[in-house]
């Protein structure tokens, strides 16, 4: 599944509400959900012009976490190569990285071998509002986005269909038709 969502900071399992700047009064008044979510990591923004891709995959009854993790980043960066934009892994960190900064938080949830939540592209993000949170419970790493690399944002219809197509390179996919209930 791939959206974009309305203002919202989710605190992951690693996460606290200390890492959001902002009280509750302040966050209504700005427009801001704030949730904590089952997904490893610790906060993160998500909002328009950002790209949230949610991969449900059954990576069977021993799956390698680490693999998967290293799959999901490797496919991000290949959508960015696709436009013009360097990125790679930082030692240490999960995500996408240009330098210091990050373009992709990735967090997710295994429960009996199915993944659930996943990643976050900074496409044309207003990377203000990564000022209000510890993002990642990183406090020396910044954030970038598509836009501020390029200097104008691709289309984000663009980026989704080279997300899908990165995917089904590296993952195997199978279509299911879909069931209609009535």
């Amino acid at each position: 599944m791939l959206l974009e969502h309305p203002h919202t900071y989710t605190i992951g399992r690693s996460g606290t509400r200390d890492h959001v700047f902002l009280d509750d009064a302040e966050l209504a008044a700005r427009g801001i959900t704030c949730l904590d979510v089952d997904r490893g990591g610790d906060v993160t923004y998500h909002g328009p012009g950002q790209l949230v891709g949610y991969p449900i995959f059954d990576l069977g009854p021993t799956p390698d976490v680490g693999l998967y993790l290293r799959n999901l980043e490797g496919c991000l960066i290949d959508v960015l190569a696709d436009f013009g934009i360097t990125a790679g892994r930082l030692s240490g960190y999960t995500g996408v990285w240009i330098g210091d900064r990050k373009i992709v938080a990735i967090g997710i949830k295994v429960s009996q071998g199915v993944t659930t939540h996943g990643f976050a592209l900074n496409v044309s993000t207003d990377l203000s509002l990564f000022t209000h949170i510890l993002a990642c419970g990183i406090p020396d790493k910044g954030v970038t986005s598509m836009a501020l690399e390029l200097g104008a944002a691709p289309p984000v219809a663009a980026v989704e269909d080279a997300v899908v197509a990165r995917f089904s390179e590296r993952f195997t996919l199978s279509e299911t038709p879909a069931t209609h209930v009535a």
